[in-house]
């Protein structure tokens, strides 16, 4: 454990000298492909960083923050757009921001005008960020107890187990990226935007995955994939036609990033099944958007009904594309025996103090 502490230092500290590297790029090289030449191979170093850890929360935290996350944000960057760009009061982002918001799955939180509008969406946005903040200490109470049910799986029903493995994944993620936006907040006073608003209560897709669920990806998504390929089908088939292959061109990417963050995990084989959970969400968006337009309000489903639905329908979809392809990794089984080795090693070096 001691070696895999100082290869995750050396990968870190190669990536924040990555990062300065690329902040010293957008100071000197105009936006367009000759900046796009120049962060290239800093997209590549980042695909390839992970591959020199080897415990699975270090490898996959890392994957998703600067292979995934990390390389939108640098190719939206060569072109003067995302989150790197600009700060909230259109001066360039000093070099800490810049750090931070590349490194970390965070969003910094927008200024807001003296509109009565403006202060409104404000006040929504910071009352959905106060939404979850009570109960993180429930939830990684739950987190301790959930990456041990692979001891206990003999004792469950299989459907059970797959069931709690899902809300682990949940649980999981959702206190990574709190941890992540704390830290930043802490060290450098950023006011954040929330990256979960309680997906379990969502009333639609649409809702469930625009409103609620990790909503860092989602917007770095529709910036470097949604808007881009909008606007080239608008010139093919018209504004409005046009958000289908917007849809699927960004459930289709998403799909894709996640059968590589999963290769990252130990997968021998892309079995796709992963990017057939998304094309079939993204379709699934896309008539539940139809059918809204065709009633146009005059007939709703109750809030609890559609929720139960939304929900459901998640669960069955992953349960059946989804986790296949993370039992086939091995996923859960790993991670319960690091947890189990991480506390041993925690305990050790209390006892030589």
């Amino acid at each position: 454990m001691e070696s895999e502490i100082c290869n995750l230092i050396e990968v870190w500290f190669s990536v924040f000298a990555s990062v300065c590297y690329c902040y010293a790029i957008g100071k000197v090289v105009p936006k367009g492909t000759r900046r796009l030449v120049f962060l290239l191979p800093i997209v590549c170093l980042f695909l390839y960083l992970p591959l020199h850890l080897f415990v699975l929360h270090f490898r996959g935290i890392t994957a998703f923050f600067i292979a995934w996350l990390a390389n939108f944000k640098l190719l939206l960057f060569a072109f003067g757009k995302g989150p790197l760009q600009l700060s909230s009061d259109n001066r360039s982002i000093s070099l800490p921001h810049f750090v931070a918001v590349a490194c970390l799955p965070i969003k910094i939180q927008h200024k807001v005008d003296s509109s009565p509008t403006s202060h409104i969406h404000h006040a929504q946005k910071l009352q959905n960020g106060k939404k979850s903040s009570p109960n993180y200490g429930v939830k990684t109470l739950l987190l301790a107890i959930l990456v041990n049910v692979h001891n206990y799986s003999d004792y469950i029903h299989p459907k059970v187990v797959s069931l709690l493995n899902v809300m682990y994944l949940y649980i999981q993620l959702e206190i990574i990226l709190a941890m992540a936006a704390a830290v930043a907040k802490v060290l450098l006073g950023l006011e954040l935007e929330p990256q979960f608003d309680e997906p379990y209560l969502s009333t639609s897709l649409q809702d469930f995955w625009g409103r609620r669920w990790n909503l860092m990806v989602s917007s770095i998504l529709r910036l470097a994939v949604y808007e881009p390929t909008r606007n080239l089908a608008s010139g093919l088939v018209g504004r409005e036609w046009a958000r289908f292959p917007a849809v699927m061109g960004t459930f289709f990417v998403s799909g894709i990033m996640h059968e590589l963050m999963f290769s990252y995990l130990g997968s021998d084989k892309l079995t796709m099944e992963m990017t057939c959970f998304f094309l079939l969400h993204g379709l699934c968006l896309i008539a539940e958007g139809f059918l809204k337009k065709c009633f146009a309000g005059r007939w709703k489903l109750p809030a609890v009904i559609s929720g139960l639905l939304t929900t459901g329908f998640v669960l069955l979809t992953g349960y059946w594309l989804f986790l296949p392809f993370m039992h086939s990794c091995r996923v859960f089984e790993r991670a319960s025996a690091e947890y189990v080795q991480l506390v041993t090693f925690i305990e050790n070096r209390f006892r030589r103090q």
